[in-house]
C-alpha cells in the first residue's frame, strides 16, 4: 500500500502514523531510538507490507497490468489502490481527505525533529502539490506515477500505468475494495497485539 493506506490504516494514533509513515524510509532497524509505539508503527508498516505482497486479490490485480513494469507492478498497485482509497474515502471514514492530509502534515511539522531527512525533504512537496487529496482523481494518480518513473530514471515505465488503470478500472477498484476489507482486519488485529 502507498501513503494515504498507512496512514489510514494506522487509525487515530498519532505515533503510529508517525511509524506507519516512515517506515520506507528507515533501514533495517535503525529505528530502536525512536518512542515505542513509533518502532510500533514501522512494525506495521512492514506486516501491511507483507501482507499486501503476498495476497491474492493484489496478485489478481497485478496480473491486470501490462508485463513491461515487470518487478515494478507492485509498486503501480500500490499507487493505483491509494486512488481507490483517496476516491472513496467518505465509505471509510467521516473526516473529510482534506482534513486527514491538514491534520497529517501538522503532525509530521510537529515531529520534524525525529524524522528522517529524506521524509523532511519530501513534505513540502506533499504539502504544496497535495498528494493525499490528488490521489483522488486520475490526473494526481498519473502525476504520482511520473513522478515514480522519474524516480527510476525512467527504467520502470510507471508513467504508462494510467492506460491500465483506465483500460482495467471496474476490476481494479473491485480488486481494492474486496482486498481492503481483508488488509483492515489484518491491521486491526496487529495494532490490538501491541
Amino acid at each position: 500500500m502507498n501513503f494515504l493506506a498507512h496512514i489510514y490504516l494506522s487509525g487515530n494514533n498519532d505515533n503510529l502514523i508517525i511509524g506507519n509513515f516512515i517506515a520506507d524510509f528507515v533501514r533495517g532497524n535503525k529505528y530502536k531510538h525512536l518512542p515505542q509505539e513509533i518502532q510500533h508503527g514501522i512494525f506495521l508498516h512492514r506486516q501491511i507490507d507483507t501482507f499486501t505482497d503476498n495476497h491474492k486479490i493484489v496478485r489478481t490485480s497485478k496480473r491486470r497490468l501490462h508485463e513491461r513494469y515487470g518487478h515494478y507492478d507492485g509498486i503501480i498497485i500500490d499507487i493505483l489502490y491509494d486512488h481507490f482509497l483517496a476516491k472513496n474515502w467518505n465509505h471509510y471514514t467521516s473526516i473529510s481527505l482534506e482534513e486527514k492530509e491538514q491534520s497529517f502534515l501538522t503532525l509530521m511539522q510537529q515531529h520534524i525533529n525525529i524524522l528522517p531527512e529524506k521524509v523532511i525533504a519530501i513534505l513540502p512537496y506533499m504539502k504544496t502539490q497535495k498528494w493525499l487529496t490528488a490521489y483522488a482523481n486520475l490526473k494526481g494518480i498519473e502525476k504520482a506515477l511520473i513522478g515514480m518513473n522519474k524516480r527510476t530514471k525512467n527504467k520502470s515505465q510507471m508513467h504508462l500505468a494510467i492506460e491500465d488503470l483506465k483500460i482495467h478500472y471496474k476490476e481494479l477498484e473491485t480488486d481494492f475494495t474486496n482486498f481492503f476489507k481483508d488488509l483492515s482486519v489484518f491491521s486491526e488485529e496487529i495494532i490490538r497485539s501491541f
